[in-house]
């Protein structure tokens, strides 16, 4: 794996992190299910012994709780060495009603606090101050405008607030870059096409199993803007060797043909002796849009399975039979 040379602009610092995969944090908010602070802890041990360097965090993760603990696990080490990115576009603030978890967003936290949407510059400049009070930093390489579509379009916001804050932020070297982080692949291209973000976090719209229609990957590839992909496992659904009846997809039950469609893949990375979540791992690398590939752990155990997933190579031959059964875009 090597990081694309896509966006020379970026700094050196950048581009060295993004070389091996990104270390997603949701999982420290509690996601899904409670994450034991030590497992987050020796998550982040395991993931720097293994040279990992680019970590994602987020208010919306735990009501702030992924950011806290990754900066105490971060604590200490030379800020000089890794990148950290963190995202804007919901502040948090006291819930005037409070019902005590906020399972129904996802998260195993309590509910003393709740989510507003800004994309204004004053948001910005609010959310970034509160996250490096979260992390304990000073400051943060990477800003993100997070879900821009959810749960109207806030585009137009966004463009007028978020936008040119961001782009001063960046002027003045309080931040390294600036990019849009969606599952909206539509959304995302907007954003390309409008506006000057050094990259884009694409959430699941990438991936071995499916594959954006509206032509975001040329434009970033035409903009010289970053692809960070993401959700490359489609909510699990290419996480095992064989897709269970189970599987979820899009954080539900997975639908009849997305789960015929990732057992034509399993059976045909059995054939050329492939490990599906290696090679739903690999599958983004091959996009000369794409700078970084980011996944999600919550211990010590995962970081070390994706590292060794990563690492595996993926013979030509299967690439050349998925594309014969139309099972990539022509143009993947």
């Amino acid at each position: 794996m090597t990081a694309s040379t896509l966006s020379p602009s970026l700094p050196a610092k950048l581009q060295r992190a993004f070389s091996g995969l990104g270390v997603g944090t949701a999982q420290f908010g509690n996601m899904g299910r409670v994450t034991p602070e030590r497992d987050c802890l020796d998550a982040i041990d395991t993931a720097w012994e293994l040279g990992l360097r680019f970590f994602d965090t987020a208010p919306h993760y735990g009501l702030g709780l992924s950011e806290q603990r990754l900066g105490k696990a971060l604590r200490g080490r030379s800020r000089e060495a890794y990148v950290v990115s963190t995202k804007v576009g919901r502040l948090l603030a006291p819930n005037p009603s409070p019902q005590g978890s906020d399972e129904p967003h996802g998260f195993h936290v309590t509910d003393a606090l709740t989510r507003v949407r800004d994309y204004t510059a004053d948001g910005v400049r609010r959310s970034l101050a509160a996250s490096l009070e979260r992390l304990g930093m000073d400051a943060v390489d990477i800003l993100w405008i997070h879900d821009p579509e959810e749960p109207t379009d806030r585009f137009e916001e966004a463009l007028a607030g978020a936008v040119p804050e961001l782009d001063r932020l960046r002027e003045q070297g309080v931040i390294s870059a600036w990019g849009v982080g969606s599952k909206d692949a539509a959304m995302l291209k907007r954003f390309v096409d409008q506006a000057s973000p050094d990259l884009i976090m694409l959430a699941g719209r990438y991936t071995l199993l499916e594959q954006e229609r509206v032509g975001l990957m040329s434009a970033c590839l035409a903009r010289k803007v970053g692809v960070v992909a993401v959700g490359v496992f489609n909510s699990g659904l290419l996480a095992r060797d064989e897709p269970p009846a189970d599987a979820w997809y899009e954080y539900g039950q997975a639908p009849d043909a997305m789960l015929a469609r990732a057992r034509e893949l399993a059976a045909v990375a059995r054939t050329h002796g492939v490990s599906l979540p290696a090679a739903a791992l690999a599958f983004p690398w091959r996009h000369p849009a794409v700078v970084n590939v980011m996944a999600g752990m919550r211990s010590s155990e995962q970081v070390t399975r994706n590292q060794a997933l990563a690492a595996r190579d993926i013979p030509e031959a299967f690439w050349n039979e998925l594309q014969s059964r139309g099972l990539l875009e022509a143009d993947s």
